[in-house]
């Protein structure tokens, strides 16, 4: 049998072990622009959440302005009368 030596990595490990450092860099940079993105989808949410509010409270003001609804009066409305069809 051949032994191998212990202090030389085989070409096999030497690859995988590139294939790993690889691997970690790529997730590293995934995770950076992952939460990068998700950064700025939470800078956005604020930024439409402050405008939503601000449009609420205008409408707000505005609604509080106008005198209040006269409420409407109902018609009278004549009795219907029933058809010999109907009646039966």
């Amino acid at each position: 049998m051949v032994s191998k030596k212990r202090g030389e990595p085989s070409p096999t490990s030497l690859a995988r072990a590139e294939r790993q450092r690889v691997a970690a860099e790529e997730g590293a940079r995934a995770m950076a622009d992952v939460e990068r993105k998700s950064a700025a989808v939470r800078t956005n949410m604020e930024r439409l959440r402050a405008l939503r509010q601000a449009r609420e409270a205008e409408q707000a003001i505005a609604q509080a302005a106008l005198p209040p609804a006269a409420k409407k009066k109902r018609k009278a409305s004549a009795k219907r009368t029933l058809s010999p069809r109907q009646a039966s």
